[in-house]
């Protein structure tokens, strides 16, 4: 018989150890996305630059992805509740500053120690998961819990966002960290149990900072060739990242005690299951960030009902992990994977080439992609954690977290730097519409400073505006598609070809 066989079921202890888990998972999904509503709003309060606005959404999650393999290794040692309470106090407190942010420069700053904070409530989440639930069926619902709130809190925070904004400022997106943090930390310490590594190897400082060398130099080269092309700022970037990554896994590789088991890439179903996790996510984020930009500024929307027409996609994202967990038992995960990429790809398809974008065609379009991320995220993190050891839990946990916050940097920074060039360069601009600074950047700004000029004029440069974001859209959602597509083909040739 197998050890899933011969475990115990879960208590009620153990699930109501889970539910407080599920809080720190709520507040980091939420926070990738909570700003995509409030983008308008804050364009005109604080005037960003294009580049600007992309860094105050990326910089939260690069910092996550850049800190959260270095932040499990440091809670094997100190102990994983007690960085958990560390970082939700830490975090409730940037929240709170971030909310009276005076510049663009000082938001960028607080997100990113948003970031450093959130990397530390998520290592432990997961790897608990994995040890906690030994039952097989359990451990399944379970993971399917834990990507439904991640998956779903990051569909939510545009609708918690939305509301926010009808009734108060755009700084009122960071406040709904402080009561949830309220909550966690007593729940924390009374429910979760303290856990650490007994044989801890010595803090590898040096690994830290060649995964963040490899980390912010791809992103930024990302963000910049989009912009400059490949100049020598791009190609140094890229330089300097490749050599960095290729110093940590050499390093890894030679550790008695790695940071990062780079070893656990050498199981095929391991390495598809955690690139199909980092595309699903980028495809969810990379929709966000142009959804609530369309619906408020294209279509005219007020945040809060903009906020409503996401909700269907909200629930069926929620819905859909819950169901792929049942339909693994008549259709393997290859299939299931694979046709939620397909989904995918077909939630953009619609968003963006089925003439002017409609109310009825978002809110379609984030319903039929729902169903390919729900899906798509509860299987390949149960294939992350079920074709890992026991003992590497907490390294396949990172892992998997790591890739989530990849992905949602990648949504935005890729597709949203061919959205951002794209708006820029076919963006026509009236002699009498001439501006200085950001006043044309991003499309907030621009029909901003239209409603201020005569009429014949400001509506030239409205109508070329909306014109040139939705070309942008279309060709950052033609850009998604292929890579959907793609993530589709790895998940058929890499997961299990049996149930």
């Amino acid at each position: 018989m197998t050890h899933d066989v011969l475990s115990a079921r879960a208590t009620r202890r153990e699930w109501a150890a889970l539910a407080a888990l599920m809080l720190p998972v709520l507040l980091v999904s939420v926070d990738n996305t909570v700003l995509s509503f409030a983008l308008p709003e804050l364009s005109t309060a604080l005037a960003p630059t294009g580049s600007q606005l992309l860094w105050i959404v990326d910089i939260y999650a690069l910092m996550l992805a850049g800190l959260l393999i270095a932040m499990g290794s440091l809670g094997d040692r100190l102990g994983r509740r007690r960085l958990l309470v560390t970082g939700s106090i830490g975090f409730g407190l940037v929240s709170l500053a971030a909310a009276f942010s005076p510049s663009p420069e000082a938001l960028i700053g607080l997100r990113a120690l948003q970031g450093f904070f959130g990397a530390m409530l998520m290592p432990s989440t997961l790897s608990l998961i994995r040890n906690v639930f030994t039952d097989a069926r359990d451990r399944r619902i379970a993971i399917a819990t834990w990507a439904a709130m991640f998956s779903g809190g990051a569909a939510l925070g545009p609708v918690l966002g939305g509301w926010l904004l009808q009734h108060y400022w755009w700084g009122s997106v960071f406040l709904i960290n402080v009561p949830v943090v309220m909550v966690l930390v007593p729940l924390a310490l009374w429910l979760v149990p303290e856990s650490r590594d007994p044989r801890p190897g010595p803090v590898d400082v040096v690994s830290i900072v060649l995964s963040l060398l490899a980390m912010l130099p791809a992103v930024y080269a990302i963000k910049h060739g989009v912009k400059a092309g490949l100049d020598d700022v791009t190609i140094a970037c890229v330089a300097l990242a490749v050599a960095a990554g290729v110093a940590f896994v050499r390093r890894q590789h030679r550790s008695a005690t790695p940071m990062l088991d780079v070893d656990l890439f050498r199981n095929r179903v391991f390495a598809g299951s955690v690139v199909a996790n980092l595309l699903s996510l980028m495809a969810l984020t990379g929709f966000l960030f142009f959804a609530a930009q369309v619906l408020q500024l294209v279509i005219g929307l007020e945040p809060m009902v903009a906020a409503l027409v996401l909700v269907p996609g909200l629930v069926v994202t929620v819905a859909a992990g819950f169901v792929a967990v049942a339909l693994l038992r008549v259709a393997p995960a290859r299939v299931l994977v694979a046709g939620s990429f397909a989904a995918s790809a077909g939630g953009y398809a619609i968003a963006a080439f089925t003439g002017h974008p409609t109310v009825v065609s978002m809110m379609v379009a984030f319903v039929v992609m729902g169903i390919g991320i729900g899906m798509a995220e509860t299987l390949t993190n149960d294939l992350v954690m079920s074709h890992a050891p026991p003992h590497r839990a907490g390294a396949a946990a990172a892992i998997s977290e790591t890739a989530y916050e990849v992905g949602a940097v990648l949504g935005t920074a890729v597709l949203g730097s061919i959205l951002t060039a794209t708006y820029r360069s076919h963006l026509v601009v009236p002699a009498d519409a001439a501006g200085t600074g950001s006043a044309h950047e991003t499309l907030g700004a621009t029909l901003d400073q239209a409603a201020t000029l005569p009429s014949h004029v400001g509506t030239a440069l409205a109508d070329s505006a909306v014109a040139a974001f939705d070309l942008g859209v279309q060709y950052a959602s033609g850009t998604a598609i292929v890579v959907a597509l793609a993530a589709a083909v790895i998940s058929w040739r890499t997961l299990p070809r049996r149930r």
